[in-house]
């Protein structure tokens, strides 16, 4: 039962997860071992406490792809291993400092819009891969139509299994959409086994070991903040699925310097950085898999398709609408995750502190707002979670206790027809 939860959890993640390296020119393969790696990692760190699974992070494509044409990917994996040493130096900050200085810095108000536009953020992905493009949408892999068709099944059937489905079969309804899914790719004959007839059983994954390049290692630092960021969100954000305050045990240094000696791991043998997977956390919730003996065996079962080639090649038959379908449901649940903590800990909108601080953050998150200077920028999750942290900081907590803003006052009370 817990192997199969586990397979469902990496069929959940292994569509971003190769996505990255196949953008950033790395090995889906040494992508696999590294999240694999660096899951077990994580669960040593934090005792196999927090049920959430480690994998490649999108805050670092952009950054990685300049680095790997810049400096190589010896390099870059060199100024990726000085990030996730950033990762455990703030975890010893907030070990001396306590959680505290977590809770002053990011209050609901911060937390909540952050963690929606986590969500909301890659809801593009997702719906790209439903259209049968790819993750960035530059290229059309599968015919538009036949892809929304294949995309709907698993949409539909993992929402009816998930509604309707009893004992074992309600626990994976995930599982479910991806072979409906995938049986309709088989109608539609879109799925080409070339690769699978063509690879070995077994094969090592081309692994690169790091090299340190100064120039790399500075440029790469900065960029731990916003997987730092999204970090505390996704704890949050699982911590509120399970009922259970991950931030006090195993604690929030704990699982940060988990993070941070999983992206070390992986990316000593040139697998992109790991972060906790928003998708995996939106299967959690969706399936209540609570045990984190279940992300053990997905981990495993990651690093032994790093090695079996038929095998790999195979996952990676799963057509893109497939994923997509099943994708557009998770990140709505994260996003609703952040919508939630807004209303639980009662955050008044009415307020213009927290309706500027809500405001900026999913604009700038979702519309993409960017920021540079010279080869560093700041975009996304990590612009938009730092924005909200000094919102949060510099405006007076007094500020707009009316209900105006901009000149409309905000009636309540108001009927509507």
């Amino acid at each position: 039962m817990q192997v199969l939860l586990g397979l469902q959890m990496l069929f959940v993640a292994f569509g971003a997860l190769v996505l990255v390296p196949l953008l950033t020119g790395l090995d889906p393969n040494v992508a696999l071992f590294g999240a694999g790696l660096g899951t077990l990692v994580f669960q040593i760190i934090t005792k196999r406490s927090v049920p959430v699974f480690l994998a490649s992070s999108f805050a670092f494509i952009a950054p990685i792809m300049f680095g790997v044409q810049t400096w190589g990917i010896a390099s870059t994996m060199g100024g990726l291993m000085a990030a996730g040493f950033t990762y455990v130096l703030l975890s010893v900050v907030i070990k001396f400092r306590g959680v505290s200085i977590i809770h002053k810095l990011l209050p609901p108000v911060v937390v909540g819009p952050v963690i929606m536009v986590i969500g909301l953020g890659l809801s593009p992905v997702a719906v790209n891969m439903a259209m049968g493009k790819t993750g960035d949408g530059a290229i059309q892999l599968i015919d538009n139509e036949v892809a929304i068709i294949i995309a709907a099944i698993s949409l539909f059937t993992t929402i009816a299994v998930s509604v309707f489905g009893k004992g074992l079969l309600k626990l994976m309804p995930i599982m479910a959409g991806i072979v409906a899914g995938y049986i309709a790719s088989l109608a539609y004959g879109i799925i080409d086994f070339t690769p699978v007839a063509q690879a070995s059983w077994l094969s090592l994954p081309n692994f690169t070991y790091p090299e340190f390049n100064i120039n790399a290692i500075l440029f790469m630092i900065p960029v731990a903040l916003a997987p730092a960021i999204e970090h505390v969100g996704d704890i949050l954000a699982i911590s509120n699925a399970t009922g259970k305050d991950y931030l006090k045990k195993p604690g929030l240094h704990r699982t940060l310097a988990g993070d941070g000696l999983a992206t070390m791991a992986a990316s000593m043998f040139g697998a992109p950085p790991n972060t906790t997977y928003s998708e995996v956390t939106g299967a959690v919730i969706l399936t209540k898999a609570f045990n984190p003996a279940i992300m053990t065996w997905a981990a495993v079962i990651a690093i032994v398709l790093a090695f079996v080639g038929k095998l790999g090649a195979l996952l990676q038959t799963f057509p893109v609408p497939v994923m997509g379908g099943i994708m557009i449901l998770l990140f709505g649940t994260i996003a609703t995750v952040g919508l939630n903590i807004l209303i639980t800990n009662r955050v008044d909108l009415h307020k213009s502190r927290n309706l500027i601080i809500v405001a900026v953050t999913l604009v700038f998150g979702i519309g993409g707002m960017a920021f540079g200077i010279g080869d560093f920028s700041l975009q996304g999750v990590s612009l938009c979670g730092i924005v909200a942290i000094i919102l949060n900081l510099i405006l007076p907590d007094e500020l707009g206790d009316n209900h105006v803003v901009d000149n409309v006052e905000v009636n309540t009370d108001i009927n509507t027809k």
